[in-house]
Parts: C-alpha cells; structure tokens; sequence
C-alpha cells in the first residue's frame, strides 16, 4: 500500500466539488489496497461576501456569470446526471448560502481527523437536500451526524475559532495561483482541476504511483 497526500480544494457552495470529491473517492476505490490515502481538506470560497440570508441561485449565477434561467436549469441538469454517475445524489437548490462558518467548522473538524467525513455530510445537506449550511443548526447536525461532539461545535461557531487559519489557508491557496476549485493536490506536486470522471484520477493516481519511487 503506497501513501497518498490528497490536498483538496474546494467551496462546500460549489456543485463541481461535491461530484470532484465522489469522483475521486470512487477512483480509490477502484485502486482499493493500492493505496493509503492522507485527506487534507482546504477551504476556498465562491462567495465570500455572500450575506446572512444568502442569495436565490438564479439570481445570484445571473448576476455573477450572465446566465440566463434556462442556461442555469441546463447546468443544473448537467451537474445532476454526472453527479449520478459517480454516485452523489443532487436534489433542488434554490438558494447560494455563505460558508465561512462551514470552513471553520472543518477546520476544527481536522484537529479531530474528521474533516472528509464532515465534507461529505456538508454537501449532502447543502447540494442533496438544499439547506442551509450558514445556519448553525445544520452545520452542527452535520457534525454531530459524523461523530463530532454537538456541544463542542457550537461552542466553535459561536465564538471566532479558526477564524485566523481559514483566511490564512485562503491565502495560501490563493498564493499558488488557484482560483477555481475543485483543485486537487497530490503529494504536494501534482494538480489536477475539476470534477473530473473518477477514470482520470485513477489514472492520475496510477502515475503518480509508478512516478512515486523517482521522486
């Protein structure tokens, strides 16, 4: 079994994320004892200065990227059918919500070593089930749903912890030229973007692996 660093960037607001993460978790599966992979997870926000009460989706890509309803529904089913095909189940999404809360939260959630298993619950309930993951009330049902202990979560979110270390990561990522997500890094040298189909990471992997004794 050969370790593998997976540094991965992304937005719990970004749809490509959660079907980059299923896509990448079903390649290891494929790779099965192959490989001993190391999570690091790092946040990036698409809307970082979204307010409280977030923003209807519409709206908000209109504004953002010019689209048009029709355009948006496209992309929406686009999105639902490639989620589908690496196994993450889409549900309606009206609204855009601010994550800041959500990163830190995972922040905490590192110092626990449960910070993939918490990204999944996340963008479960935000992309499967359309909450929203700026109240604090989902976000501690979504820690509590891995394992994570409620009454700590929401002593974090109601104060400013890792407040610092989320602006701080922002910056680093930023630092590196990265300004789309979902960014994957393998082994702290290998980039890969996008939610790309979960036979690319394989192979990405799978090179990597054969490059892993020359490094």
């Amino acid at each position: 079994m050969t370790p593998l660093r997976i540094d991965f960037i992304s937005d719990i607001a970004c749809p490509w994320c959660a079907v980059g993460l299923a896509s990448l978790q079903l390649a290891l599966s494929r790779l099965g004892d192959e490989v001993d992979a190391e999570w690091v997870m790092h946040p990036f926000e698409l809307n970082p200065q979204m307010g409280p009460q977030g923003e209807a989706i519409v709206d908000y890509l209109g504004k953002k990227y010019g689209r048009t309803p029709g355009q948006i529904a496209q992309t929406q089913a686009l999105i639902r059918e490639r989620g589908a095909s690496v196994g993450f189940a889409f549900g309606e999404r009206k609204f855009v919500y601010n994550t800041f809360d959500a990163h830190r939260l995972l922040q905490w959630a590192g110092a626990k070593g449960q910070q993939l298993p918490l990204e999944m619950a996340l963008m479960r309930a935000y992309h499967g089930e359309g909450e929203d993951v700026s109240a604090h009330d989902v976000l501690i049902e979504a820690a509590q749903s891995v394992g994570l202990d409620a009454h700590e979560a929401r002593q974090v979110l109601q104060g400013n912890d890792y407040a610092d270390e989320v602006r701080a990561d922002e910056r680093e990522t930023a630092a590196l030229g990265i300004h789309s997500v979902p960014a994957i890094i393998f082994n702290q040298r290998y980039l890969v973007s996008g939610g790309q189909p979960a036979e690319a990471f394989e192979d990405a992997i799978r090179q990597i692996l054969a490059e892993a004794p020359e490094a």
